[in-house]
């Protein structure tokens, strides 16, 4: 029987320079997308799921991250006083009750394969989740909650994948997989940013992972690779000797919030969402194009 999932990874370290200047004294992770940053529509997500222990690996500059799911005193007075009651139920929400956030500093920025060793004391022997922010997934059900699914069938780490333009592997970690019985993809080969002529297809890994233990112990000895950095796709190629590994297609629409075109996509498409303005957005938008 699978183990219960509870502990949610989120590197958060980053400095997000191709956001610059925004980026320069905020973390690009609480970029807004509407009305809730990045890092907020990453731990709603990793709740869908069942995660109630939330871990953050940060950087430099990240203290923003750490005020935003701390309790504000004061901000919950003020709304309390001025009679602001759905306001101050949004606040309190952010992080409910019974669930920990914990803070990790990744002193040297030595990739996201060495973000995640870092969790490894506040995940314990215990399977997880990791997400990655910049990769914003709309969905009917949380992209997580599909990936736990699968993994409680078939208890292996799962990977979450998309297809994407042959002419931009190079962007991503791609894998080979095998069909095996029904709809599991097992994977058999995983690269990273390979050239459009050398990659093993056009799977990409796009920031959410669920992980065995066992990853910590490849990790902890795997040598820098592409970008002098730790690579956790190194770490699961490693993994793959040892016990399965799936892609899960996700169901859900990807938007890369790493870059701007992205970021202003996922802007532009959850304005159009949103209960209270996707209306009267739609509108001004119909307005401009004419």
């Amino acid at each position: 029987m699978a183990s219960r999932i509870r502990s949610a990874v989120f590197p958060v370290a980053g400095r997000g320079t191709r956001f610059l200047p925004a980026t320069k004294a905020s973390p690009k992770e609480m970029l807004p997308i509407v009305d809730k940053p990045l890092i907020q529509y990453a731990v709603e997500e990793a709740l869908a799921a069942g995660a109630t222990k939330l871990i953050f690996v940060t950087g430099a500059s990240k203290r923003a991250i750490e005020d935003h799911f701390d309790t504000d005193a004061e901000l919950e007075r003020a709304l309390e006083s001025g009679g602001k009651d759905e306001l101050l139920k949004l606040v309190r929400d952010i992080v409910p009750d019974g669930v920990d956030c914990i803070y990790i500093r990744q002193g040297v920025p030595l990739g996201l394969g060495h973000a995640v060793l870092c969790a490894r004391g506040a995940v314990g022997a215990e399977p997880f989740f990791v997400h990655l922010a910049d990769d914003l997934i709309f969905s009917q059900t949380a992209c997580l909650e599909q990936m736990r699914v699968h993994y409680e069938r078939y208890a292996c780490s799962v990977l979450g994948v998309e297809r994407v333009p042959e002419d931009q592997t190079g962007s991503y970690g791609i894998v080979a997989v095998e069909d095996e019985a029904g709809s599991v993809q097992r994977v058999t080969r995983i690269v990273e940013k390979p050239d459009p002529a050398a990659a093993p297809s056009n799977l990409a890994v796009v920031g959410r992972y669920i992980l065995t233990p066992a990853i910590f112990d490849k990790l902890a000895v795997t040598d820098r690779g592409a970008g002098n950095e730790i690579q956790l796709t190194d770490a699961i190629a490693s993994l793959l000797e040892d016990e399965p590994v799936h892609a899960l297609e996700f169901d859900g629409v990807r938007y890369d919030c790493g870059s701007k075109l992205g970021y202003l996509r996922a802007t532009v498409e959850y304005g159009l969402r949103h209960s209270e303005l996707g209306g009267r957005f739609r509108d001004y938008l119909t307005r401009l194009k004419h």
